[in-house]
């Protein structure tokens, strides 16, 4: 079954609601690595209830549409797709305690041609069910590799699909401003799963040796929050409501234990930024770009 441009433009996304509270914040922070060092109180207020700040980049596990493209009559070949860049846009400090709501919708499609694949753009506002107040927007480009070509079939959108969005911009060739290494647990994974992603690839090494890993990997969205808190640190002196958004590429597979090196490159209130594997050295993060407060 291929891609209906039509459908799949208008796909029925109902809006999510969850309540959450202070101890899913902390354990949303413990997943990408805040309280690593718990003798740093400037760590500890993202994982004690005591003055309490939650971290910036918890709105991608909040209210959550889960795994759709799987759902029948999408079209998509679900099991060649993969997550291939995160965007997020912070408008109000995140609550460490709220009800909030999702709306997802399908923001394009792109035909990258029949050997090529194709691209998914979602779009999730969350939002505050108390105050009705617009928490964060984020976009997720799905990178669906079985799908290309739809649009050659008669009367099945555009041709091309929708245009493209913008290019990241490439990592600076200098040498970066700052590095920052921060540590992966083994059992990073086994805890981030339980914010919002159940999928076994993160927890079952049968599961990952059938898809080719030597044991389970970390969540891509895990190390996009590891990459984040390298910033937060680095640029904002931990002072979470000074991100303002952040975005990049996902380039490579992170296994728990690992250390993320974070390099980079600031201008001004706009810092871009790459990671890598340390242990071995190789890029899993890429074209990453922040904006500081």
């Amino acid at each position: 079954m291929a891609i209906d441009y039509k459908r799949l433009r208008n796909w029925p996304l109902a809006d999510v609601e969850q309540s959450y509270d202070w101890k899913d914040s902390a354990l949303y922070a413990l997943g990408v690595g805040y309280g690593h060092d718990p003798m740093d109180e400037r760590q500890l207020r993202f994982v004690y209830e005591e003055d309490m700040v939650a971290a910036p980049t918890m709105p991608v596990v909040l209210a959550t549409h889960g795994f759709w493209v799987k759902e029948q009559n999408t079209g998509i070949d679900w099991v060649k797709v993969l997550h291939g860049e995160q965007s997020l846009v912070i408008h109000r400090p995140i609550p460490v305690a709220a009800t909030v709501v999702g709306s997802m919708r399908v923001k394009g499609i792109v035909d990258k041609g029949r050997d090529k694949g194709a691209i998914l753009v979602q779009e999730r506002t969350l939002r505050d069910k108390a105050t009705g107040e617009l928490l964060a927007t984020l976009e997720h480009l799905t990178f669906c590799r079985g799908d290309g070509g739809f649009s050659e079939q008669p009367d099945n959108g555009p041709r091309g699909g929708d245009p493209a969005p913008a290019a990241k911009p490439a990592t600076p060739d200098t040498a970066p401003d700052l590095v920052c290494d921060l540590p992966t647990m083994p059992q990073a994974a086994l805890i981030y799963r339980l914010c919002a992603d159940l999928n076994p690839l993160h927890a079952d090494p049968k599961v990952a040796r059938a898809a080719g890993f030597q044991r389970p990997i970390l969540h891509g969205l895990a190390s996009f929050g590891v990459a984040a808190h390298a910033i937060v640190r680095s640029c904002c002196d931990y002072d979470p409501t000074r991100l303002k958004s952040i975005g990049l590429r996902f380039s490579g597979p992170v296994f728990p234990g690992e250390t993320l090196r974070t390099e980079i490159w600031r201008q001004g209130s706009r810092v871009q930024f790459r990671a890598r594997a340390l242990e071995r050295d190789v890029v899993v993060l890429s074209h990453g770009l922040a904006e500081i407060a």
